[in-house]
């Protein structure tokens, strides 16, 4: 029975990573993305899948930990690139000499 209610948790926050990983994708943006809070659940994935290969209890549940580990891992690989498109916008906002540009280029490389 703990297994099942595991895994029902697993799936409720399983359900969201994809939606989140789609919403991110789309906005192009890291406004509103936390890097802490991946790391710190794509750290928990990690603990629960090796808490139970060495429980020894490999199940079902290790396969629903895995692809939430794979969907959040996804999410830090957007967040990454929305940070760079960020990163991108800020350089190119029409706003700024060529010269400034140019500087802020060769500081971020």
């Amino acid at each position: 029975m703990s297994e099942i209610l595991e895994t029902v948790m697993l799936v409720c926050f399983g359900c969201s990573w994809p939606m989140n990983l789609v919403k991110n994708y789309k906005c192009r943006s890291a406004k509103g993305m936390s890097l802490p809070f991946l790391l710190l659940l794509i750290t928990g994935y990690i603990a629960g899948t090796a808490a139970k290969c060495i429980s020894g209890s490999i199940n079902y549940v290790l396969v629903v930990y895995l692809l939430n580990l794979v969907m959040v891992t996804l999410n830090l690989v957007v967040y990454f690139r929305n940070r760079a498109l960020d990163r991108k916008a800020e350089l190119c906002d029409g706003s700024q000499s060529s010269e400034v540009i140019y500087s802020k280029l060769i500081k971020h490389a």
